[in-house]
Formats: structure tokens, C-alpha cells, sequence
């Protein structure tokens, strides 16, 4: 499969090399991204996040010079982002693989990553896998297991619910977050009364909510994209009585994003969530975090893209620092192994073992803080690995 990437490896780094050796003043980092397409509000709120490290960082470390070159894959498109990563080390000479919204494009350009010995910094995909399909993958966002399996060991431990339903969209992420709630929620002792799967393009939630009312459960789980979803299963459980307090209704965080929170209205309060970052927590270092991301982006609010993608450039800074500027991906990510810092999210860390995130998962609750609706934190849990590394999946 990679005997044309091996051969093109050959012709252009045996021209490639002898220019780069030694003291080479500048660092390419190729980041990969679908900036046009579906996917492509992600991908600049990622990109947005990457530009305001620099703008706040400089774009010297280590004495080199950091020159961002960015690929549009127009994805999902797992095997244009295979083409775009064979070309940026080939052709562009790039030292250091980044971006990566989209789990596809993600295990994508692995291979690359592994053939070239590319340090690879994974912004947002956040499914389990992808840091196992090289070992010079290193990510810096979220996995829905960690957050899903701690949510609902939550519920059952702490909001007391014994009973609950999972209604999730009916593809990779929303599986993935059904299966990881519902562990986290029956090893706690809780029972799942029924579980559905909702067309991902299909807003109209009428039957699928009415389903979930004739199990009567003390709590209902969800999962679905962001867009004009989250104000459709709003006002679907709304209008069937479906709502807190009466009945408690958990999701993953992009239920309640900021324009999503605008879009529900008064549907939103009461529903709690889980995320790793949380743009209302009251810090320093994430109240200049908001503030600065703001005034760059026309008064637009940060995500969990833009975190992503603001502490990956945090990363891939502070290894260089490590290695004095040396862009050798086994130094890289033997740099990035056990790092840790303070986020405008909160603590975290790279595992040694799995180069995978570490960090606090948050439970928020969405309420009427001077009168406008905020995601406000309840709950914090520590230091939380993906509990599926190492396991069969």
C-alpha cells in the first residue's frame, strides 16, 4: 500500500534532506483540516484556536521559525487526507503532521505518520483508537469514551438515577457515546431501559421521543450533532413532557453549545451535560482565554475545536523547547510523553503510556445565570484517561 509513498520518500528526501539537515531555521507543521465541506465551521473554529497561540506565543521557538501549511481535505475524506499528509512530507518537507477534526481523516493519514516518523498531533478526533494506529500520534483533545463512562458512572453515583434511556444518532460518535454512557451507568448499577438510533440528517425526533416516554425513565441520554438538532430535540421532549426536573435529560456537551443554547431557549434549562472544556469557568487563565478569542473572532465564543486546537500548538511549542529545536519525531514524542500543563480548560496532561489525553471531565447544568442560560459546572472529576486503551475494542 505504501510502496509509492516509500519510493517518493526516497527520490524527494535524498534531495530534501541535505538542504534541511542540520541548522534548519524553520519548523513546518502541516495541518490538515476540512476547511471547505460540512465540516468546515470545525475546522476554522480549530484553525482559529491554532492562530491565537501564535498570535499570544510568537511563531519563534527554540529559534526556528514556526510556517503553517494548511490542507483542505473537503471531508470527510479519509484518503484525500492520506494523499494531502503523503504530500506535505514528501513535497512540502513538513516536519510535524497536525489538525485532524474527523476520526476518518485522523486514521487517514496514521500510516503516514508512522512510515515517516512524523509527530502527529491529533486536535479533535476523539475516538479511542486513533493514538493506536501510530506511535508518533500524540492528541490533545477529547475521547467520547472518557468523558461518556464517567458521565455515566456520575448519574448513577451522585445524581442518584437507577433507570435511564440513550437516544443517540445513528453513526460512529453516537455509538460510541451510547456504549461508553451505558458502561459507565450499569458498572455503577444503573439499568437501561431501551436504547434508539436517530437519522443523522433527520431532525424530526416526533416518534423517536415518543418511544422514550412510553419507557418512562427517571433520565434520558442523547447524542447528537450540533446545528439545527439540538433546538429540534428540545422542543420534541418539550412538547412530550419530557424535561427536568420531572425527567432528567443528559448529553454530551455539543447539546449545549453556546448558538445551540441561543436556538433551545428556555427548553435548555435543566439539561446536564458532560464536556472537557466549559467557556463559563471561572478562571484566569480561561477568563483571558474567552476574552482573546473573542476580540479575534468577531465576538464568537470558543469551543472544543478551537481548544483543541489552541493547546495542540501549546504541545508542539513546548517539545521543541525539549529537544532545542530538533524536529526528530522520536525525540518529539518522547518529549510529549507525561507532559502536562495548565489549560484555559484546567490540568492537563499526555499519558506516557498511550500519548493520549489526561484531564477533568466537567458536569454542567444548564442555568439561568443573570438572566441569560449557561452551561454552570456542578460537578469536576480529576484526571480521567480513556478507559478503553488496552482493552479489546
Amino acid at each position: 500500500m505504501f510502496a509509492r509513498f516509500a519510493a517518493l520518500v526516497t527520490l524527494g528526501f535524498g534531495l530534501a534532506w541535505s538542504a534541511q539537515a542540520g541548522a534548519q531555521d524553520t519548523v513546518k507543521i502541516g495541518v490538515i483540516l476540512p476547511y471547505s465541506g460540512p465540516f468546515a465551521d470545525a475546522a476554522n473554529q480549530l484553525q482559529a484556536g491554532i492562530d491565537l497561540y501564535m498570535a499570544k506565543h510568537g511563531d519563534t521557538v527554540a529559534g526556528k521559525k514556526i510556517e503553517i501549511i494548511r490542507k483542505d481535505t473537503g471531508g470527510p475524506a479519509p484518503d484525500v487526507a492520506q494523499r494531502l499528509a503523503q504530500e506535505l512530507v514528501v513535497r512540502d518537507g513538513v516536519d510535524i503532521l497536525a489538525g485532524f477534526a474527523l476520526t476518518p481523516e485522523a486514521l487517514g493519514a496514521a500510516p503516514v505518520s508512522a512510515e515517516a516518523k512524523k509527530l502527529m498531533v491529533v486536535m479533535n478526533a476523539a475516538t479511542s483508537i486513533v493514538t493506536e494506529q501510530s506511535p508518533y500520534i500524540v492528541r490533545t483533545s477529547v475521547t467520547i469514551p472518557q468523558v461518556n463512562t464517567a458521565f455515566g458512572q456520575w448519574a448513577y453515583e451522585v445524581a442518584g438515577v437507577r433507570q435511564a434511556y440513550t437516544l443517540v444518532a445513528d453513526y460512529g460518535p453516537g455509538h460510541d457515546a451510547e456504549k461508553s454512557f451505558s458502561k459507565g451507568f450499569t458498572d455503577a448499577g444503573g439499568t437501561i431501559l431501551g436504547s434508539d438510533r436517530t437519522p443523522v440528517a433527520n431532525p424530526d425526533f416526533s416518534a423517536f421521543v415518543q418511544r422514550v416516554k412510553d419507557a418512562s425513565p427517571e433520565a434520558v441520554y442523547i447524542f447528537v450533532p450540533g446545528g439545527a438538532q439540538p433546538a429540534a430535540i428540545g422542543k420534541a421532549l418539550v412538547d412530550r413532557g419530557l424535561a427536568p426536573p420531572a425527567t432528567k435529560i443528559f448529553a454530551q456537551g455539543e447539546l449545549t453549545h453556546p448558538e445551540a443554547l441561543e436556538s433551545m431557549g428556555a427548553t435548555a434549562k435543566g439539561i446536564i451535560t458532560t464536556f472537557h472544556y466549559t467557556l463559563e469557568r471561572d478562571d484566569p487563565l480561561n477568563n483571558e482565554y474567552v476574552e482573546a478569542y473573542r476580540a479575534a473572532n468577531n465576538g464568537r465564543s470558543p469551543d472544543l475545536f478551537s481548544i483543541g486546537g489552541y493547546d495542540g500548538m501549546h504541545l508542539i511549542y513546548e517539545v521543541l523547547k525539549k529537544t532545542d529545536g530538533s524536529t526528530d519525531g522520536d525525540a518529539l514524542v518522547e518529549a510529549a510523553k507525561g507532559m502536562a500543563w495548565q489549560s484555559p480548560r484546567g490540568p492537563m496532561s499526555i499519558d506516557p503510556e498511550t500519548r493520549d489525553v489526561v484531564q477533568t471531565v466537567y458536569i454542567r447544568e444548564v442555568q439561568e445565570v443573570d438572566g441569560k442560560l449557561q452551561n454552570v459546572i456542578i460537578h469536576s472529576i480529576p484526571e480521567v484517561k480513556d478507559p478503553l486503551h488496552g482493552q479489546p475494542k
